[in-house]
């Protein structure tokens, strides 16, 4: 109850409001989290402390005001997005080499898309149903509240976008549909079973990242390509794809993902502040990743 309640009382009024307005909340939000309290403040400085180690102290605390305002932006146009048109969708999240995927279609191929926690992830969901010819769904990890999941998953498919539950991937590769489409996976985060992961060199350290894009790739034989986000300005964005591989099977195990992890990198080197820092990205090391699963093993 207290979630409808939240959403229909606040969240929604909230997201019919005009952009120029909202905006105005933002910078609000901003003052608070950045001045104020300060969410997450030690573990978005300590990421980005020890990813630019020689940037100066003066150009990392940029960087950081700069995410604490693109963060709250994010928020604001993340809420945004439960009322959002079509055409305000198509306005403020365009897509270049679009003709990339196209192409698959007109061969009848379906392709694995790899993006990141960068500039807008969630107008990227809203906006992308309609892009290019090939059907779009994406790999997602359900909320633990019922009704905001539900929300979530009505709020980015609303113009076409199919949610997928990460635990039901693999049966959408399996389905039996010659419809060309494009599952797009979201592989930056920490994973639930690091030790499982493929670690990679990404912004100085040794990193997890989730494996399945690359393993379904493999498997099915599908092509990937990396989405890069790029923010244009407050609010408006540019979704460019780049070619990673045609050839998968072809392609020596773990590579697939550790040029996806190269192009990321350069997107977050290019402008920082639009990654999402504020993620407990490096929760352990490689060496403790490893030391507690010898030691789970030994009990």
């Amino acid at each position: 109850m207290g979630s409808k309640i939240l959403y229909y009382l606040l969240i929604k009024p909230i997201s019919l409001l005009p952009y120029f307005v909202l905006y105005r909340i933002s910078d609000l939000v901003f003052l608070i989290t950045y001045y104020g309290f300060g969410y997450r403040k030690k573990v978005i400085r300590n990421n980005i402390n020890n990813s630019f180690p020689d940037l100066s102290e003066k150009e990392r605390n940029r960087i950081v005001r700069k995410f604490y305002l693109h963060f709250c932006d994010l928020i604001i146009e993340s809420v945004k997005n439960f009322s959002i048109t079509s055409n305000q969708a198509k306005r403020r999240m365009k897509f270049e080499n679009i003709e990339l995927l196209n192409e698959y279609y007109k061969n009848g191929k379906s392709v694995i898309s790899i993006g990141g926690h960068y500039g807008n992830w969630e107008l990227f969901a809203v906006a992308v149903a309609n892009a290019s010819k090939l059907k779009q769904l994406a790999i997602y990890k359900p909320l633990s509240n019922a009704f905001f999941d539900n929300k979530m998953k009505s709020s980015r498919g609303k113009f076409g976008l199919e949610m997928i539950p990460m635990k039901e991937s693999k049966l959408y590769f399996e389905k039996k549909d010659n419809t060309p489409r494009t599952i797009i996976f979201g592989s930056d985060q920490w994973p639930s079973k690091p030790e499982r992961a493929i670690w990679v060199s990404f912004l100085g350290r040794e990193t997890p990242f989730l494996f399945g894009a690359e393993k379904y790739a493999k498997e099915f034989d599908w092509p990937v390509v990396y989405c890069e986000i790029i923010k244009e300005k407050r609010g408006h964005f540019i979704a460019k794809y780049h070619k990673l591989t045609d050839t998968p099977r072809e392609v020596k195990e773990g590579d697939i993902i550790k040029d996806y992890v190269q192009m990321l990198e350069k997107t977050i080197q290019n402008e920082p502040a639009y990654w999402l820092w504020s993620h407990k990205r490096w929760k352990k090391t490689k060496e403790e990743v490893f030391e507690s699963e010898i030691n789970h093993g030994k009990n």
